[in-house]
C-alpha cells in the first residue's frame, strides 16, 4: 500500500469518527463496558490461578513410617520414593522433629511426650504435579515398612476440582464478554456503514477494491477500540492498586499471595489495550463485509 493511500484512509477513519459522534459514543461506551468487566474477570482469574498453583504445591504426602522401623530400612525406603516417576522432593523428618515441630504449633503441653513420643518418622514427598499425588501415594503405601501415606484425598481431589471448574468458569466468561464487545461494535458501526452504503456501492462500481473500501471502517473500529480500553485501564489500575494494598499485608508470611502490583498490572494493561483493538477492528470488518458484495 502506498504512503499516500495510507494516509488517506487514516483521514478517513478519523473523519468518520467525528461525523458520527452519537454512533462513535455508543461503540465507546459499547467498548468501555465490556473491557471493564473483561479486565476485572482478568484481575480476578490471574489471582484466583495463582492462588490455586500456591495451594497446589502446599499439597504433600506425608509417609509414615512403622514403628519400629530402622534408620537403614528408613533410608532404602526414602531411596525407593525417590525413584517414582513424577516426584519433586522427599525430605526425612524423625519423630523428635515431628514433636519438635507439634510443640512449637499447639503449644509447651505437648512436651509431655518427650519422655514417651508415639509420632512416627515421616517423609515428605512433593509430586512435580499436584494431580498425580493420589497415585504417587497408592504406590508408596505398597512398600515394606510403611505404616500409612497420607495427602487428604477426599479434601484434595475435591479442591483440585473445585478449582478446575472455577478455571474454566472464568474462562467461558471472559470469551463470552468478547464475543458480546464484538456483537455489540458490529451492529454499532454497522449503522453508519448503512447510512454509507450508497458511497460504497459507487466506489466499487468504479473500481475500488474491497479492501480500498474497507481499510478506512477497518482502521475507525482500532481507534474505537483504543478509546474504549482507555477508562477500563484507569479503573483497572487505580483499583487493583489499592486491593494490592490492602490485602498484601495480610498474607504477609503466608504460602498464599495474590500478584505484584508490577509487572502484573502492565500486564493486564496491555492485554486490555490489544482487546480493545482487536475486538474494534474485528468488528467493523465483519460489519463492511455484506455491504461488499455489489
Amino acid at each position: 500500500m502506498k504512503a499516500r493511500t495510507y494516509t488517506r484512509h487514516l483521514r478517513e477513519s478519523f473523519k468518520s469518527i467525528g461525523r458520527n459522534g452519537w454512533m462513535t459514543f455508543a461503540s465507546v461506551s459499547a467498548v468501555t463496558v465490556t473491557l471493564l468487566l473483561v479486565g476485572v474477570f482478568i484481575v480476578l482469574m490471574l489471582n484466583m490461578n495463582k492462588v490455586a498453583t500456591d495451594i497446589e504445591k502446599d499439597v504433600e504426602i506425608r509417609v509414615l513410617m512403622e514403628i519400629g522401623t530402622k534408620p537403614d530400612e528408613a533410608k532404602a525406603v526414602g531411596e525407593k520414593i525417590k525413584k517414582i516417576n513424577g516426584v519433586e522432593s522427599v525430605n526425612y523428618s524423625s519423630k523428635e522433629e515431628e514433636l519438635q515441630n507439634l510443640v512449637k504449633d499447639l503449644g509447651d503441653d505437648f512436651r509431655l511426650f518427650e519422655q514417651d513420643n508415639p509420632l512416627y518418622d515421616v517423609f515428605i514427598v512433593k509430586a512435580e504435579d499436584p494431580r498425580n499425588t493420589g497415585k504417587i501415594a497408592a504406590k508408596v503405601n505398597k512398600f515394606d515398612h510403611v505404616n500409612e501415606a497420607m495427602y487428604g484425598e477426599a479434601k484434595i481431589e475435591k479442591l483440585f476440582n473445585i478449582l478446575e471448574m472455577s478455571r474454566n468458569v472464568g474462562l467461558v466468561l471472559i470469551i463470552g464478554l468478547l464475543f458480546t464487545a464484538m456483537f455489540l461494535i458490529s451492529n454499532t458501526i454497522k449503522i453508519t456503514i448503512v447510512a454509507r452504503r450508497r458511497e460504497i456501492e459507487i466506489m466499487k462500481l468504479v473500481g475500488a477494491t474491497n479492501w480500498f473500501v474497507r481499510w478506512p471502517f477497518v482502521l475507525e473500529g482500532l481507534w474505537l477500540g483504543v478509546l474504549g480500553s482507555i477508562i477500563p485501564i484507569a479503573l483497572v489500575t487505580t483499583g487493583y492498586y489499592y486491593a494490592y494494598d490492602f490485602i498484601k499485608p495480610k498474607l504477609q508470611n503466608h504460602f498464599i499471595q495474590i500478584l505484584d502490583f508490577t509487572p502484573f498490572i502492565y500486564q493486564v494493561n496491555g492485554l486490555i489495550l490489544l482487546m480493545g483493538c482487536l475486538i474494534g477492528a474485528w468488528g467493523s470488518f465483519m460489519s463492511v463485509r455484506k455491504f461488499l458484495r455489489v
